[in-house]
């Protein structure tokens, strides 16, 4: 998954207007313009479309954790140069304050099956033995079910849920 499809769907997810995907990237003490969100939403055929870089990306998923959760006094976190898909789904848990059961519950809404151990693998150190590369299919549906959940207003049914310009 790119970090413009990911950027799309949280959008989506909470109905996020313009004015506040500015306001969660200033949260994180980062510089969004409207231009440029504008950009990363877009199409990829689309002319204008430009990639979500990963500095950009952990810098929203910092704001979004801020916006959900309060700000922390002090400096904010810098933002990673090089974003994972386990870093991507650490980060939406923390901002969604998410424990394994409720992200289970998530992926179930999505009819993905995800054993505790697995899961507990994602969010492991890299060096650790049991470290568990998580795939886009895993992200994909952890996505799915916050979407299935969190969408105000959403259907029933996953597929009439998803994003008009989204996978």
């Amino acid at each position: 998954m790119t970090n413009n499809d990911i950027l799309r769907r949280i959008r989506y997810t909470f109905d996020f207007n313009d004015t506040r995907m500015i306001d969660i990237f200033a949260q994180a003490d980062h510089i969004a313009t409207r231009a440029q969100i504008s950009e990363w939403l877009k199409k990829e055929d689309d002319p204008a479309y430009q990639e979500c870089s990963d500095v950009d990306m952990a810098a929203f998923l910092n704001g979004l954790i801020n916006h959900m959760r309060g700000k922390k006094e002090g400096p904010q976190p810098l933002p990673e140069k090089r974003l994972t898909n386990n870093i991507i789904l650490r980060k939406l848990t923390i901002a969604l304050s998410l424990k394994s059961d409720d992200i289970l519950q998530l992926m179930a809404l999505s009819e993905f099956s995800l054993g505790k151990h697995e899961l507990s693998a994602l969010f492991r150190k890299p060096t650790h033995k049991n470290y568990r590369k998580c795939q886009d299919q895993v992200l994909r549906n952890f996505l799915n079910g916050m979407q299935i959940k969190y969408r105000s207003g959403n259907a029933a049914e996953p597929d009439e849920a998803s994003p008009p310009d989204g996978p």
